[in-house]
């Protein structure tokens, strides 16, 4: 049989046993719930996979050039194998192209070794290890073959033997392909990956940015996921698109606080708990973590898989999310197996289960009366709206009114409004909980009775928008009640606040030498709605300089207090606001400026020696002219502008 006949029958194997393998762990994935996905998907994979996927894969360069060549010349090798060998054509200018990308994945797969000397701590070793000689072994195999394949020379003694050589090392390279979604092994990512695009149980993140939960049906019996089979089938997909990086790992706070966390152990964990096997976890463990008991598709994963802690110590902030290079939704997962653990088992570590009794009683998280929401505001003359009656701007304090620390936040917050010449009023003892921390501690019943009741509530009022200082009440109201009902037009303060100094609706002091301060970005303001920008134009605003942090915007480290994370207090090595104000520290900055009551209520926990704490408002209202008079010239514009 000729040589080129040899690599026809060759590559039509390795389609063969690939196909098997595809089929195999596709039975794997079937086992997870019915969800809406399109074979449409399949033709936006492509753009998801060079704009949507590239656009994080880009963050890292040095990754990017040795993935784009990797995985690029690979590819291209491979549909050229495919039309020069498996269709038979046997064209000379197919074969100099077919050298040119097993060259060019041949460079990759030497970066991407490279890069492993010395392997950074994140990496997964075993078989994650031997990848780049794999795909090495078939890029070598490749270009060999080009060089034999279109001419004479592989009838020669010397010429066969190269074309055994040629032949072995695409045997060993293209085993990993063939095989790796079959037997799990590393290669599985490539597959499953490119299905995951096409599938993604967040199609919408594709259109801009998604990261509200979705309700379940608590009348259809759905209480979040106890098993892999309670994932939907196209979310246990993504888990096998993991391709062990750990660049997770790198920005979760739990795990760099010592937590039993670590979100790429996460994804592994759900990985073994659908069953199908492959080779054993080598990366870093969850901190101070034993080894999980067996997992098994056929119990439940909590208590198998994983231990409830590593889900409890997840603050939800998404910056697993933001870095991962395969777009997979962590903390979707950590939700559904929480809504099983709260709503079906009733098991809730620390404060957690007292917060939600509290919600449950007084709709409030500390169990406060809703009359005291706004008494801070007793001599502020803060109007109280009535049914019938119509305002410009509804402000929702939040439960951070509660704060006696956060109040002279609120009371800057409303002198910055009223020297607007704002129409602002209140709900008073109306304002319920908006429900976030009952959602994110699992409680998708409690999140969902709050939700309805504060849309029925704000149905009997008439207002322009909404403005609220909290980040997880703007979230709450302006992308997770719409899917109950509730539509809005929501701004943050932050917003607001610029906008008013753009305006020149209020007036501020001249420009000084203000000292510098750092700036820390609330997750659920930055991540969770991209609002990076308006806090830092606000101190622009009034003349003072950031000194930003080295995780700072999308990169920012959490404050701790995310996703109930201060509630149920998994202990760890460190607290993650001591690291936070460690960050503030070595940005050289004596003060920080915060845009959430839960930052700065965190951050202002931090014992010892640490930069003062100061919110957004307070510093426009400490630099204000001409408050409590006519309003500053330029409202005009401000009216016209937002309302």
């Amino acid at each position: 049989m000729s040589f080129p006949h040899l690599l026809s029958g060759l590559f039509w194997l390795g389609a063969l046993l690939l196909a098997a393998g595809l089929l195999r762990r596709a039975r794997l994935w079937r086992r997870g719930r019915a969800a809406p996905a399109s074979w449409l998907g399949l033709l936006a994979a492509p753009r998801r996979y060079f704009v949507d996927l590239h656009r994080v894969v880009a963050r890292d360069p040095a990754a990017a050039r040795a993935h784009v060549a990797a995985a690029g010349g690979g590819t291209a090798a491979l549909l050229l194998i495919a039309l020069n060998y498996g269709l038979l054509l046997h064209q000379r200018w197919l074969d100099l192209l077919l050298a040119t990308a097993a060259a060019l994945m041949l460079a990759g797969a030497a970066l991407m070794r490279a890069r492993r000397r010395p392997s950074p701590a994140r990496l997964s070793q075993g078989a994650w290890q031997q990848l780049p000689a794999l795909l090495a072994c078939f890029a070598s195999g490749a270009l060999l073959a080009a060089a034999l394949a279109g001419g004479e020379l592989w009838l020669s003694a010397a010429g066969q033997g190269l074309a055994a050589v040629a032949l072995l090392l695409l045997t060993l390279g293209g085993a990993e392909l063939a095989l790796g979604i079959g037997l799990g092994r590393p290669m599985k990512h490539a597959v499953a990956g490119l299905l995951h695009l096409a599938f993604h149980p967040r199609a919408e993140r594709f259109a801009g940015k998604s990261a509200d939960l979705k309700p379940l049906n608590l009348a259809a019996g759905e209480l979040g996921a106890a098993r892999a089979a309670d994932f939907a089938w196209n979310r246990l997909l993504s888990f096998d698109a993991c391709v062990q990086c750990g660049k997770c790992e790198a920005v979760c706070p739990a795990f760099a606080a010592g937590q039993p966390l670590n979100p790429k152990r996460l994804i592994q964990d759900l990985v073994a708990a659908m069953g199908g096997g492959g080779p054993a976890y080598a990366g870093s463990p969850h901190p101070g973590r034993p080894a999980a008991a067996a997992a098994s598709a056929d119990r439940d994963i909590v208590g198998g898989a994983l231990a409830a802690d590593t889900l409890w110590s997840c603050t939800t902030c998404r910056a697993c999310v933001e870095s991962c290079p395969m777009l997979i939704e962590h903390v979707d997962a950590v939700i559904d197996l929480r809504r099983h653990l709260t709503l079906a088992r009733g098991e809730l570590p620390g404060k957690g289960a007292a917060a939600l009794a509290n919600l449950r009683h007084t709709d409030t998280v500390g169990g406060h009366p809703l009359r005291a929401r706004y008494h801070w505001a007793a001599d502020l003359d803060l109007p109280l709206l009535r049914e019938g009656e119509a305002v410009d701007w509804l402000l929702l304090a939040g439960e951070g009114a509660f704060d006696m620390r956060y109040q002279r936040a609120l009371r800057a917050l409303l002198t910055v409004l009223k020297a607007a010449g704002l129409r602002v009023a209140a709900l008073g003892e109306a304002e319920r909980d908006c429900g976030d921390l009952a959602r994110r501690l699992g409680d998708e019943a409690g999140f969902q009775r709050l939700a309805q009741a504060n849309i029925a509530t704000l149905a009997r009022y008439r207002f322009a928008r909404i403005v609220t200082p909290d980040p997880h009440v703007f979230h709450c109201l302006a992308n997770e009640y719409p899917a109950l009902g509730g539509r809005y037009e929501v701004w943050h303060h932050s917003r607001l606040l610029a906008q008013l100094l753009e305006t020149r609706a209020i007036r501020v002091r001249p420009r000084a030498s203000a000292a510098p301060l750092s700036y820390h970005d609330p997750c659920y303001l930055g991540r969770y709605n991209d609002a990076y920008d308006a806090p830092r134009r606000v101190l622009a605003g009034i003349g003072i300089q950031v000194l930003e942090m080295e995780r700072s915007g999308r990169d920012a480290r959490c404050c701790g207090w995310g996703g109930g994370a201060a509630f149920t207090d998994i202990p760890g090595a460190r607290r993650v606001p001591d690291m936070r104000m460690d960050d503030v520290r070595a940005a050289g900055a004596d003060r920080v400026a915060v845009a959430c009551p839960n930052c700065t209520a965190m951050l202002e926990g931090v014992g010892g020696a640490r930069a003062e704490v100061v919110e957004l408002a307070e510093l426009v209202a400490e630099r204000l002219l001409d408050a409590g008079h006519e309003p500053a010239q330029g409202q005009g514009a401000v009216e016209r502008e937002v309302v």
